[in-house]
């Protein structure tokens, strides 16, 4: 029989094999419309994916990027700054404290190596033991488990004229000491952190893009206002009965001194307090 037979070609004939060609043309070509819409919107998601896949295979951290949240690196680092950093243990340099990338400033004058407008490294860091963010700082020095660290340290950073008086020393555990270069102590000094463990540093900061960072704060800020919060529990206290005389009528004009102590009543109602237990709220990357 011939293929001509007179019938019909079916829907998937006329069709043919290159409909999903034509579309993909289609949305490669548009110039106007929802097609071009969605090409935009694949092309900068796709860009967004790359350039998050190429910062994370050099970083080695995930996020790579952090925003400045306070002014405690000033003037090297700025609220609203956007700093790259690095592995804990990536690109380490030959001065660092072994098993870490990290540089203390206490070496650091001594091989002259400096980061951000001071010696040593900036380090990220995030104390378990404390509310609040990661912190971004610089690593002042090094301790030693049960070292007594007040003649190493900087006077000008610290209140006490011994070690029984400085907080964290002698030191329980190896460690850390570290200072934002616009703050007037040390970390561990002011009760911002204990001496930080290596394990507790996320990254060590390498690139400071100026504003930057003020993208991701106020897109934070934004869903921070608009997310509704659960109301924070709340606990009635009673308190000692407070005891009003109150005058009986009969007596209320009558002179000082001639009402009847047995005549007077008393109001009983307890007076009741809430008591909220809402935890103070820090917003700071660099406390």
């Amino acid at each position: 029989m011939s293929d001509d037979d007179g019938r019909p070609p079916s829907p998937d004939s006329r069709r043919g094999p290159t409909s999903d060609e034509g579309v993909l043309t289609r949305l490669r070509t548009a110039e106007e419309g929802p097609l071009l819409f969605v090409r935009e919107l694949l092309t900068s998601a796709l860009a967004v994916l790359a350039v998050g896949l190429l910062l994370f295979a050099l970083s080695g951290v995930w996020p790579p990027m952090v925003a400045v949240e306070s002014g405690s690196m000033e003037p090297h680092m700025h609220k609203g700054d956007l700093v790259f950093i690095t592995g804990p243990e990536r690109y380490a340099p030959d001065s660092a404290v072994e098993g870490t990338a990290v540089v203390t400033a206490e070496t650091g004058a001594e091989v002259d190596y400096r980061k951000f407008g001071g010696p040593g490294s900036v380090i990220v860091y995030d104390d378990p033991g404390s509310a609040g963010p990661p912190i971004i700082h610089r690593a002042m020095f090094w301790v030693d488990d049960g070292e007594n660290w007040y003649d190493r340290a900087n006077p000008e950073y610290m209140s006490a004229d011994n070690c029984r008086e400085l907080a964290n020393c002698p030191a329980e555990y190896s460690g850390f000491i570290t200072k934002g270069d616009n703050n007037p102590r040390y970390d561990q000094v002011s009760g911002i952190a204990d001496p930080v463990r290596p394990e507790w540093v996320q990254g060590v900061a390498r690139i400071r893009i100026p504003l930057l960072g003020w993208v991701r704060l106020t897109l934070a800020n934004s869903i921070a206002t608009t997310t509704p919060v659960a109301p924070a529990p709340v606990e009635f206290v009673d308190v000692p009965t407070m005891e009003t005389a109150v005058p009986d009528a009969s007596t209320a004009n009558a002179p000082a001194g001639d009402a009847p102590g047995s005549d007077a009543a008393a109001t009983t109602a307890p007076l009741r307090v809430e008591a909220g237990n809402t935890p103070m709220r820090t917003a700071a990357l660099a406390a």
